[in-house]
């Protein structure tokens, strides 16, 4: 707040060291993460309830699956769902843009951004919190995997280091993310009411969404995470089905079935791809690995959340529902809308690849302008963003405020309080910085000191499944069968 040029500056220094420099790390490691949530999913282990034998979900399957985008990425697959395909058409890392191979690049680029890698990570650092916490009956905290690592004063030690950076991170990646929608608000508003573009504006904004999510967040999450999510889930599929319809639908069904198949046979190499003999790696720290290191700040902030919303499910259910449907529907949304702005490029009057360089924020808004009703749409697509933020905040509050109080479930008000105020403090000063760099910079900042944790925590949450007393239960005929339907 005192110096937010200084940060912005010190900020981006930071990450682009690291993520250039350890760019092979990065890679491999979320890579990784994606082999894990195979083997845990189809392996041994699938069997095994996050919580007792018999327990059943608290909640139902769609609205578990509402809560997952919610809390996920909600608000980022509304910024960038046009935004970055079209930048990558434009501009591809490889060849010339603007040609049908740039669009086919385009889209398999960015699923690979927001698809299995993401997911991924979210579900393996959700299972681990889950697992100790529902099966082992422990803390919900980031610290307790660690603890079965470490004994006496250096278990402690640990502990707290643990516990702190992942507070950090998820600090720092919540008040980024919410600087960026903030931004798109501020954008919406503009192209509706001619609103200025100024740091003022930003702010109300801000001010309003603290307002809206801590109203959420102090009603709990049956209550107001729940009802917040399953209206998101209606809106998002309505704009994304009005944009199919009226959109060029064979065009973007065909975009669909090509890039799926593109990126499943390409995955393998786009997962241990890097451009050193192109002299990219800048391009590979500014786009995939700043999105895999994204996805990593967020993990200890969403792992949390979907730990505490996913108790008696078993982890085959856990993976498949976590990753491999958010990652189907990833790939479908960015076929509607990126496809449709790829075809506005390549067919239409064209113009989206200039708004967006000017200002990315506004890319939705100037996108949905090429429709009917696009007054109509741009006011439903707002309120979505609103909503979506505001979940993403609420349950982002709600986490940090069980990180600080030993794991409590239900954390008291007051300390929502704090920790949503500090929040949207630390997001103000993002904000000031007025650079949407700078707000994808500060979600990182996090997940760098982070990613020794969440290696720690894997370690320890192996080494327990080894153990599991469901795991060398005795084979009998019921328990074929049952693995048979599962």
């Amino acid at each position: 707040m005192i110096a937010p040029e200084q940060m912005a500056a010190n900020v981006l220094g930071l990450t682009s060291y690291f993520m250039v420099g350890a760019s092979w790390w990065w890679l491999l490691l979320c890579t990784g993460f994606v082999i894990l949530a195979g083997f845990l999913a189809f392996g041994p282990y699938g069997s095994i309830r996050l919580g007792r034998d018999d327990e059943q979900p608290e909640f139902s399957f769609t609205s578990w699956i509402a809560m997952l985008f919610a809390g996920g990425m909600g608000a980022g697959l509304l910024f960038w769902g046009v935004a970055e395909p079209v930048t990558h058409f434009d501009n591809p890392p490889t060849g010339a843009g603007g040609t049908a191979e740039a669009a086919r690049q385009a889209l398999v680029i960015t699923n690979l951004h927001w698809g299995l890698h993401a997911w991924s990570i979210y579900g393996v650092c959700a299972l681990v919190i889950a697992y100790f916490t529902f099966r082992l009956e422990k803390a919900p905290l980031i610290s307790t995997p660690l603890r079965s690592l470490f004994s006496g004063r250096s278990a402690d030690v640990a502990a707290t280091t643990a516990d702190v950076l992942g507070v950090v991170a998820v600090v720092f990646g919540l008040a980024g993310s919410l600087a960026m929608g903030t931004l798109q608000v501020r954008s919406g508003l503009t192209a509706l009411f001619d609103v200025p573009v100024v740091n003022s504006v930003s702010l109300m904004v801000l001010a309003v969404l603290f307002a809206m999510y801590m109203i959420s967040t102090l009603t709990g999450v049956e209550k107001g995470m729940k009802l917040l999510s399953d209206i998101n889930m209606v809106l998002g599929l309505a704009l994304m089905a009005f944009i199919l319809i009226f959109g060029p639908t064979a065009f973007i069904m065909e975009t669909f079935v090509t890039t799926f198949g593109a990126y499943v046979s390409q995955f393998v190499e786009m997962s241990f791809r890097l451009f050193p003999f192109e002299n990219l790696t800048q391009w590979s720290a500014n786009w995939t690995l700043t999105y895999l290191i994204w996805w990593l700040a967020w993990g200890p902030f969403v792992g949390v959340f979907i730990a505490r919303i996913s108790r008696g499910r078993t982890i085959r259910e856990f993976c498949m529902g976590v990753i491999l449907i958010p990652t189907s529907f990833s790939i479908l949304w960015f076929s509607v809308f990126g496809g449709a702005g790829i075809y506005v490029e390549m067919y239409g009057p064209g113009g989206l690849s200039s708004i967006i360089t000017q200002d990315v924020a506004a890319a939705l808004f100037s996108f949905l302008d090429y429709f009917p009703f696009a007054s109509v749409l741009s006011i439903g697509a707002l309120l979505l963003i609103v909503i979506f933020l505001v979940t993403s905040a609420d349950s982002g509050t709600f986490v940090l405020s069980m990180m600080t109080t030993e794991g409590n479930l239900n954390p008291p008000a007051s300390s929502k309080i704090v920790w949503g105020t500090i929040v949207a403090v630390i997001t103000a000063a993002t904000l000031l910085a007025g650079s949407v760099d700078v707000a994808r910079a500060m979600s990182t900042l996090g997940a760098i000191p982070f990613s020794a944790i969440l290696i720690l925590q894997i370690v320890s949450f192996l080494r327990r499944l080894r153990h599991d007393p469901s795991r060398n239960r005795p084979v009998t005929n019921t328990n074929v069968v049952n693995e048979v339907a599962l």
